[in-house]
């Protein structure tokens, strides 16, 4: 009896698979080994945006931004050898960040395969330690069983990025198409005896402290966090980079662990009693180069809940250690009977809310530029449900300092320290929210890693609002480079462009900004504008953070 089915090319049915899993974004640079895939996705055109970038860092940063954002994977497609090592950047951040994304690359056909072909590489040992699986479908009947397991493992369990390979020949190959359902998040869920243990060891403490942080939540688990706290009057604090965990607004919130933490969050961190730290891995930003949780066993009691096995006692041996995801946690603490009354906790919340309030509140200045009053007038203007996106480098320390994040997916930052991440993030995330305000903060360095990426938001009218912090240098560096080497300037120097008029070049409004004063009027035409902006704010090279400058740098040496 013949088949009624239709057989469909590699390259359909990659697209078929993306269909069944609910993607509704592509983001790529195109290329000649992956034409089939192209083609398919022509004819599902009206089902799936194709975002065409500028660089593949800039598309796979896209993608890993839209994973953060909507927990969905991030779907990003490049051609072989060239192309792969430019995603190269993004798919480390989403491993570092434990982002869902899906990389595809195209390959050559098998029948050249290990002759050092026209750009050939083995993904396998190229991606190997960066992504949680890397493979290649040699088959066309496998392409939906592969492409299948590529989601489910994207998202379940400690989510992250997962590469494919996509062969010419296979693509254009044909068989016959498979009826598959959408992907299902798999989650561990903590046990009541884990439950138990785990409201005895707060009970039994003086100081309780939860730190929030990794990737995995959703806003209702975020939500029920939040709930559980108020109910026990339990401080809250964020890991590196994950300060929309909490509305920073809330009383019960201390502060963020990262790059030039506050002093007394410091030492909220050592003297907690216990620890709580739900979803972050603890790593060396978070820690302080594992100085604040001492490894491998901490100083403080600790409790540690993570959605991956594998990370669990890897560098701490907790007190308690739970294998969860953040909403199967959420939900189960939820339903937890309220501690008995703690007034030294209750105390010690309201201290750590005093400390934070004073440390992130601007000090008045007499200098012509101020970055924090900018921070927190550009808050004033544009709400606290605002998404900000940077990269890396000194200059986000005034952003994570002053900006007072408003809740759940308004924070875009790379905890791998990418630079160049905060430009293509900032575009997808205009791209998936066009009603709200996006915001990019970059420093010259980090701006022109990927800043032709400022064409694709004029392309696709992403009308973000960029600011250039310009102070004709690569500032962290040159920051290191003054503490272990004074006044021995070398290599971190910039000469750069004028980046107001780059931006018109672009097909963009620009505009440059060199006293405090000058700067709302500024942002309030790039909004009128209703084009992609960029701002370049002209700062004093001596302020290298927001807690120091290079002249008491190197007065301590």
């Amino acid at each position: 009896m013949l088949s009624l089915i239709t057989p469909q090319t590699g390259g359909q049915l990659v697209v078929k698979a993306l269909l069944t899993h609910g993607t509704r974004t592509v983001y790529c640079v195109p290329g000649e080994s992956y034409l089939p895939v192209l083609d398919a996705l022509y004819e599902a055109r009206d089902q799936i945006r194709l975002v065409v970038c500028r660089q593949e860092g800039g598309a796979a940063n896209m993608a890993e931004a839209f994973g953060k954002l909507t927990g969905e994977p991030g779907i990003c497609m490049v051609t072989r050898g060239p192309g792969a090592s430019n995603a190269a950047i993004g798919l480390h951040t989403a491993y570092q960040d434990s982002t869902p994304m899906i990389l595809l690359i195209g390959q050559v056909g098998s029948d050249f395969v290990e002759r050092e072909a026209f750009q050939e590489v083995d993904y396998r040992r190229m991606f190997g330690q960066s992504a949680k699986w890397v493979a290649q479908i040699d088959r066309a009947d496998r392409v939906e069983e592969m492409m299948s397991h590529a989601f489910h493992l994207a998202t379940s369990g400690r989510p992250g990025p997962v590469v494919l390979a996509l062969p010419e020949d296979m693509l254009t190959a044909q068989a016959a198409p498979l009826m598959l359902s959408r992907y299902q998040r798999v989650a561990a869920s903590p046990s009541a005896a884990q439950m138990a243990q785990f409201q005895e060891l707060i009970v039994n403490g003086k100081r309780p402290l939860a730190m929030l942080g990794g990737s995995g939540w959703t806003a209702k688990a975020c939500g029920e966090m939040l709930s559980w706290a108020e109910k026990n009057a339990v401080a809250l604090c964020t890991s590196f980079r994950c300060q929309d965990l909490v509305p920073n607004q809330h009383p019960l919130y201390v502060g963020h662990a990262g790059i030039g933490i506050a002093p007394a969050l410091a030492e909220m961190i050592r003297e907690a009693d216990p620890l709580i730290a739900i979803g972050p891995r603890l790593g060396e930003m978070t820690t302080a180069g594992y100085s604040l949780i001492r490894a491998p066993k901490p100083d403080q009691r600790l409790i540690h809940v993570h959605a991956g096995a594998e990370e669990l006692g890897r560098v701490y041996q907790a007190d308690l250690m739970i294998n969860s995801g953040m909403p199967e946690f959420a939900e189960m603490l939820s339903s937890m009977p309220s501690l008995p009354s703690n007034l030294d906790a209750k105390r010690w919340a309201e201290q750590g809310r005093s400390q934070f309030e004073a440390d992130t509140q601007p000090t008045p200045t007499s200098l012509s530029w101020d970055l924090a009053a900018v921070v927190t007038m550009l808050q004033a203007q544009l709400g606290d449900q605002t998404i900000v996106a940077n990269g890396a480098g000194n200059y986000t320390g005034w952003v994570h300092r002053y900006w007072r994040y408003g809740g759940f997916r308004t924070q875009l930052a790379p905890t791998s320290g990418a630079m160049g991440y905060g430009v293509p993030a900032a575009i997808a995330a205009k791209l998936e929210y066009p009603d709200r305000h996006v915001v990019c903060f970059a420093g010259d360095g980090c701006f022109l890693m990927t800043g032709q990426e400022f064409a694709t938001a004029v392309q696709y009218h992403a009308n973000v609002l960029i600011f250039v912090v310009n102070n004709g240098m690569y500032g962290t560096i040159r920051m290191h480079q003054e503490r272990e080497y004074p006044e021995r300037v070398w290599g971190t120097d910039l000469v750069n462009p004028d980046f107001a008029a780059l931006a018109r070049a672009y097909g963009g409004h620009g505009e440059t900004v060199r006293q405090t004063a000058e700067f709302l009027p500024a942002v309030n035409r790039a909004i009128e504008s209703q084009k992609p902006a960029i701002i370049e704010l002209i700062v004093d090279p001596e302020q290298i953070t927001s807690r120091t400058t290079i002249q008491k740098i190197r007065a301590k040496n």
